[in-house]
Formats: structure tokens, sequence, C-alpha cells
């Protein structure tokens, strides 16, 4: 359904609803972007949709071949670690700045998620808890107040979609590791210890890399979608799994 004209739809606008459609699972690595198909859907010209595809393809989210259009670029598992890295550095300043500005509101905001979170572990609610596990990091990220952190962030986020969920099928790891780490940060943030809250982020995603490592070791043989909800990864609805 067209929610909007083709006068109206912007390419920029455009790029962020396909973008997010990437990250929820609505269109997977690998999947082809056909033009005239986005272009009914979203109720936009074809020139605007190439501008988002190209702009997509600048962040490295899609992929655009000349004469067989655009797709889901796939990211392999060495890129996953990769990227990993990144956000390692990236999301400890985040951290780090979160604990030097939240507020009394924002930290019972935090603590309420985590609260849920563990709910959602004991239930072995695998999309809720993974769905939990993204907020916490995106309103770490709010509360940062670091507008070129987030943005580097969120440009990553959709190129780790394809190894979504593979760590979550660890035994056990949902309750004595992931909601342990993320309890460390948003305690850490709510003491106001920048260096704390870095160190607890720091702690984290050191674990996920860890675990990614071992699969890449191991061939990264596991089922297909599965992946990186324990790095703070929005759930995708077509995914099923353990907790994270």
């Amino acid at each position: 359904m067209k929610d909007r004209s083709s006068a109206q739809r912007l390419p920029a606008e455009l790029a962020a609803v396909i973008r997010e459609a990437v990250y929820k699972g609505q269109y997977v690595p690998g999947q082809r972007l056909i033009e005239a198909d986005l272009c009914s859907q979203y109720g936009a010209s074809r020139s605007v949709v190439r501008t988002a595809l190209q702009e997509l393809a600048n962040e490295g989210l899609v992929e655009v071949q000349r004469h067989r259009g655009a797709r889901v670029r796939l990211v392999s598992l060495a890129e996953a670690i990769e990227i990993t890295e990144v956000r390692r550095v990236v999301e400890g300043l985040i951290a780090a700045r979160a604990a030097e500005r939240a507020t009394s509101a924002q930290i019972a905001e935090l603590r309420q998620v985590g609260d849920a979170m563990q709910q959602a572990a004991e239930h072995l609610d695998a999309l809720g808890y993974a769905q939990l596990n993204a907020r916490v990091h995106a309103l770490v990220r709010q509360i940062s107040g670091h507008g070129t952190a987030s943005a580097i962030i969120e440009r990553l986020r959709g190129q780790l979609v394809r190894h979504q969920f593979r760590l979550e099928l660890e035994p056990g790891r949902p309750a004595a590791i992931s909601l342990n780490q993320h309890r460390k940060i948003i305690e850490a943030v709510a003491a106001g210890d920048p260096d704390a809250a870095e160190r607890a982020m720091h702690e984290h995603l050191d674990d996920v890399l860890r675990a990614l490592r071992d699969l890449d070791q191991a061939g990264g043989a596991g089922p297909a979608g599965a992946g990186l909800a324990g790095a703070g990864l929005a759930a995708s609805p077509a995914a099923r799994g353990p907790g994270s």
C-alpha cells in the first residue's frame, strides 16, 4: 500500500524505510531489490528509488551491480568480526558519555528495560529478549547525545543481519552471560561512572567477539538467518531461537 505519493517521497526518506526493513529482516541478505517493486510498494519514482539504493550502497548495506540491479549485501563472518571490533570502540565511547549525562528518568527507563530482559530470558522469549537487548543499546546511544558515534553504529547495524541470532544458540548464554553483561552496563551508567560503563561495554562486545571467532574457527556452521542479537542488534521477526 502506498503511504505517500511519488512527488512527496524523498530519497533519504526512502533509504531510511528500506534500511529499517533490512534491520527487521523484511529484506534478507542476498535478496534482490527490484526497482519496479520498490516504486510500487513505496509510492516513489524510479529516480528516487535509484538514489535511495545508491545511498544504501554507499553505507555498505546494499550492492548495486551493473545490468543486474541491487541486492542486500552479504557480509562474511570475517567482516562481521571486523565490524564488531569497530562497534567495541565506538560503543565504549557512547557508554562512557551516557554515564556522564544520564538523568534519573533515563536511569529508571534503562533499569526497567533490564528487568524486562530478565523476564524474557526466564520465559525463553528469544524475540522479546533480542528486541529488549537492542532497546538497551539504543537507549544508551540516545542518552549519550553523541550524534556522530550513534550515526556510525546505525550504519553498521544492518551489515550484521546475515549473522542474526547465531550466538543465541549457545546453551546458557542468555541468563549466564548476556543478561549479566547488560546489567553491568546499565548499573555503570546509573552510577555515573564513565570508566566502568566503557569497561562494561567492552567486556560485553569482547565476549561477542570471542564467540564470533569461535564460529569462524569452526567454519561458521549454523542455521541460516542466525546471528548477532547478543551484540545489540534488532531481532528479525522471521528468525527464531533461544534468547540472548
